[in-house]
């Protein structure tokens, strides 16, 4: 039976830039899932604007939301000087587009008061953390308004922080996840890997729940019934996919993105910096190949490529995107997001 906190074996991951629409977490729910909106990236009226959206159409749904690194804001001298050297190997690319690189932000904390302010003026059901923790206190104020909250961690470390914090239920993700990686622990996102993710997500959930006592959600590389089954087995009381909804026609992504995912041309996917100066799984294409050594700079560097992938995506250039990709990306299909649950859910 599926853990109460959730209500379903197969949650959609929240993915943030225009995936996780309100048209696609309703789809999600009718389907039997329960899906995440993503405040990252929006200003606090969109998201208040995607809350009520979703509940017009009696949905049940969460709302994720990124925690500002303090150690980026600002950056130290050290990054700030990586960042400047970045932007000039960059004017290439950006020549191509004939567009114009902006000089570094460095105090962009995406409105994180304001968001959480929201959240407890307007509760949600569910509520979940990536980057990092959000805080005691904050979580405290947030089950005090009737919110569930859910942090999402890496390791047992991370987990047993999290716990500490007083979280409701952690999201174990595992690094074959695709898009931005939610470590947060000093030094782990340094540790790019140029090969195949270490163990599987079944064994980082197995190692998380030998050290925790919260309610678990696998994420990573998990894309039909067997996955799901699997992390089940482990010890997990549901799993959370995003790769496998990707190519959906609920889900908001780009077309050329989707269309990226089915191409014979990309043979494989790397965690990269080179997009948004934050570890995250994308399909190799010609950016990730040329920048490798991109700063650890989140979210400056995101802001100091976005007209570069404004551009690419406007040209239908898939080799200039961020093809945010899971190890199994291979296994995506197209359709509609009924049919992709109805496999999950077996």
């Amino acid at each position: 039976m599926p853990h109460p906190m959730f209500g379903t074996s197969v949650i959609a991951a929240p993915m943030a830039g225009g995936t996780s629409t309100p048209s696609f977490v309703t789809a999600v729910h009718r389907a039997g899932g329960l899906g995440f909106l993503a405040a990252g990236y929006k200003d606090p009226a969109a998201m208040a604007a995607e809350i009520r959206s979703v509940r017009a159409t009696g949905a049940r749904f969460g709302m994720n939301v990124f925690v500002p690194d303090p150690a980026q804001l600002p950056p130290g001298p050290a990054v700030t000087a990586a960042l400047e050297t970045y932007r000039q190997e960059l004017i290439p690319e950006a020549d191509r587009y004939g567009v114009e690189l902006p000089a570094p932000r460095l105090d962009d904390d995406d409105r994180w008061q304001e968001k959480i302010d929201l959240l407890l003026a307007d509760p949600v059901e569910l509520v979940s953390f990536t980057f990092g923790l959000p805080g005691a206190d904050v979580v405290r104020r947030l089950q005090q308004k009737g919110s569930v909250v859910l942090a999402t961690v890496t390791g047992v470390a991370e987990a047993r922080l999290a716990e500490e914090q007083g979280v409701d239920a952690l999201v174990v993700q595992h690094s074959c996840a695709g898009g931005h990686s939610g470590a947060f622990l000093p030094g782990s996102l340094g540790m790019l890997q140029e090969g195949p993710a270490e163990g599987t997500t079944a064994d980082l959930v197995r190692a998380v729940r030998a050290a925790v006592g919260l309610p678990l959600v696998a994420a990573g590389g998990i894309m039909d019934a067997a996955g799901v089954a699997g992390v089940l087995a482990a010890g997990a009381d549901a799993a959370q996919v995003g790769t496998a909804l990707l190519r959906t026609e609920e889900s908001g992504t780009r077309q050329l993105h989707k269309d990226a995912l089915a191409s014979p041309r990309f043979t494989g996917t790397a965690m990269t910096r080179a997009f948004t100066g934050r570890a995250a799984r994308a399909l190799v294409n010609e950016f990730v190949a040329a920048h490798p050594d991109a700063p650890e700079a989140y979210p400056a560097v995101h802001h100091l490529t976005a007209p570069l992938r404004a551009a690419a995506a406007a040209a239908g250039d898939p080799e200039r995107l961020n093809l945010w990709a899971g190890t199994g990306w291979r296994e995506a299909k197209a359709g509609p997001v009924a049919g992709v649950l109805a496999r999950l859910l077996g």
